[in-house]
């Protein structure tokens, strides 16, 4: 038991590690290339923070444990709205003054149904894994054309070059550092839920979207303490919509994958239903306070217990 829960920590470790190694290498890649910053954060940044649950899912589903491959990524998304952006407005109240919003809402509710459709199917096939990829892709180089002329201050930063050396280790050792952590990750988390006679779908849900969610947690607490928590709020659309059409996507080109009937009856309309509140918080209210923080924190918390 001792050596399953060292594995999941360095596996979460690695996982956290990596993807910020991976992120920084790959941004000075891209700035040496002359990619503007827009098309930086969209892509590499996005992709970047998403490989943790890319590669536990593409891992989990190839080791015949496709629950909590699925498991990953609707717990990721629920996770990041109730515990992320939870964390983020207590600590400091999120105002929407994101250019373009309403439309990233949409995409993500769009996503999310999309996840519904795939629960009610019962199975990611390859042409459905290839429609959600390049619906994905479509969608950026929409996003791309509509906004190319805007620049925030969180796109300017990411104009970051380091050595070329750094620059190979980075994205090497991160890249490497993400493979091992997901393997050790998958591993750990399937002997656990054996010893303790706990489904792969509820240990997929929590203790591994947890996980994978960690870069995210970690960028949008430092941006609340810096007072710009309506980054977490850009991050947390930004990544629900990749975990859905661009993980699930390319693990359904690699590979056949089932999707649980309990988690498509319960977990995935769960999903759906939080989105959608998320989507009219900000529409109505414009913000997102310490109240409504505290409140989706306790419904996480309750959440969890009753998969449990």
């Amino acid at each position: 038991m001792l050596i399953n829960l060292l594995m999941l920590a360095a596996g979460l470790a690695l996982l956290t590690f990596g993807a910020d190694f991976l992120v920084r290498g790959a941004i000075s890649l891209a700035n040496r290339l002359g990619m503007p910053p827009l098309l930086i954060g969209l892509t590499v940044v996005g992709f970047g923070t998403s490989m943790p649950e890319l590669l536990v899912s593409l891992q989990a589903a190839l080791d015949g444990s496709p629950a909590i491959a699925i498991g990953n990524v609707v717990g990721s998304n629920i996770a990041n709205i109730l515990l992320i952006l939870g964390v983020a407005a207590a600590i400091s109240p999120i105002a929407a003054r994101i250019p373009n919003l309403n439309r990233d809402l949409v995409m993500m509710l769009v996503a999310a149904v999309v996840m519904l459709g795939l629960g009610y199917h019962g199975v990611i096939t390859l042409w459905l894994g290839l429609a959600m990829f390049a619906s994905l892709c479509a969608y950026l180089a929409w996003v791309t054309y509509t906004d190319r002329r805007r620049m925030t201050e969180a796109e300017a930063e990411l104009v970051v070059k380091i050595a070329g050396w750094k620059e190979a280790l980075f994205i090497i050792g991160g890249l490497g550092g993400l493979f091992i952590g997901a393997s050790l990750l998958i591993d750990a988390a399937t002997s656990i839920a054996r010893e303790f006679g706990i489904s792969e779908a509820v240990i997929g849900l929590t203790i591994v979207a947890v996980g994978t969610s960690l870069p995210e947690l970690a960028t949008s607490v430092v941006a609340a303490f810096r007072r710009h928590a309506e980054v977490a709020l850009g991050n947390v659309v930004g990544s629900n919509i990749f975990n859905i059409l661009g993980i699930l996507g390319v693990t359904g080109i690699v590979t056949t994958v089932p999707v649980d009937a309990a988690m498509a009856g319960f977990d995935i309309p769960f999903m759906l239903v939080v989105s959608l509140a998320l989507a009219a918080l900000i529409v109505i209210a414009g913000r997102i306070s310490r109240v409504a923080g505290l409140l989706m924190l306790g419904v996480y918390v309750g959440y969890v217990v009753w998969l449990f």
